[in-house]
């Protein structure tokens, strides 16, 4: 890849965002990110913060703009701002109406994870006792997202449900931020064998260096990218990119309303453990996303040559939104179900 033409993607981010927050991305040279809108919130309240967003692109159009495709997020980082792709990290927000999918991507969310932290309309979640995998409603929400190229995220996603939603889509799919639970054991990372099928149906791992998917405790860029060598190893280069998952700006009531939203009435723990229920530290190699250079100079020290790097840090997650954010013919209306 041109250097010239190369895009740097950070696959998902959900921080608090503010301008301040903003300039930290672009100063780690991130051209564009994956930005979190809803996690619990149903159609209306959906509604304000897409508002809000519209006024934060008022606001700092000299610092950022909104992407819904490759094209566009070219123009908007080819005229020095940060493009930002807008997503769900639940389905939430199409309750059990199959129309809202079309509604929302009119409105510009161009990614949707399927389930957040537990069971919803469309499937389970990664912390289901039981995975009964995707529903007849959720093999029409991945129909109609294919149809209109909305991408598909499996990050949260349970083990079953994924398997499905990997075999009912006729387009690759994502998960956005998580890491492989053969280095790091944790519910929300991903077996190999969903690693496996996400990568021979073209889709892309983010890999994370979230504290509580990294095994919880401190962790060195020499472990972090040994665990990319095995996702790499696993999958292919081709397959493999960024997905910080940076929560930074947040307090400790929104670290609850993340944690359990308004379906429960007792502390729920969501990724953390009964010994490290709080926000942990982030790596000393990424504090914050100004320092995703160090991120880019770590895949070289580990051997990954130019090229290589390239992919990682950007050039595929390009390829998904080249192919996965324009309309689809093909909306299948039956439920697929993964083999044994």
């Amino acid at each position: 890849m041109d250097a010239n033409n190369r895009i740097v993607v950070d696959a998902l981010q959900s921080s608090n965002f503010t301008r301040e927050r903003f300039l930290e991305i672009r100063a780690g040279g991130i051209d564009c990110v994956h930005a979190t809108v809803v996690i619990w919130e149903d159609a209306r309240t959906t509604l304000d913060l897409l508002g809000a967003w519209n006024r934060m692109f008022r606001e700092h159009d000299d610092l950022i703009a909104p992407a819904r495709n490759g094209q566009e997020i070219r123009d908007v980082v080819a005229g020095g701002r940060v493009a930002v792709v807008l997503g769900f990290q639940n389905a939430s927000s199409f309750e059990d109406d199959l129309d809202l999918v079309e509604v929302f991507f009119d409105l510009g969310i161009r990614v949707a994870q399927l389930t957040y932290n537990i069971q919803n309309h469309v499937g389970a979640s990664c912390y289901e006792p039981e995975d009964a995998g995707l529903t007849r409603f959720g093999g029409y929400v991945v129909g109609e997202m294919n149809r209109l190229g909305m991408l598909v995220d499996l990050s949260h996603v349970g083990e079953r449900t994924s398997l499905d939603a990997i075999d009912r889509s006729a387009r690759p799919v994502t998960i956005t931020h998580a890491n492989p639970a053969a280095v790091w054991p944790h519910p929300r990372n991903k077996s190999d064998e969903v690693l496996r099928k996400l990568a021979a149906r073209g889709g892309v791992l983010g890999v994370a260096p979230y504290a509580h998917l990294t095994g919880g405790g401190p962790v060195a860029i020499e472990e972090w990218t040994s665990m990319v060598a095995y996702a790499v190893d696993l999958m292919g280069v081709d397959h493999v990119g960024i997905g910080s998952d940076a929560s930074h700006g947040w307090d400790e009531e929104k670290l609850q309303w993340i944690r359990k939203g308004r379906w429960s009435h007792v502390t729920q723990l969501g990724p953390a453990s009964p010994d490290a229920q709080g926000w942990l530290p982030w790596p000393d190699f990424f504090k914050t996303p100004a320092m995703f250079p160090t991120i880019e100079q770590g895949l070289r020290d580990r051997g990954f040559d130019d090229a290589e790097v390239d992919k990682l840090v950007g050039g595929n997650w390009m390829r998904i939104f080249d192919e996965g954010l324009t309309p689809h013919s093909d909306s299948r209306p039956s439920v697929v179900r993964a083999s044994a």
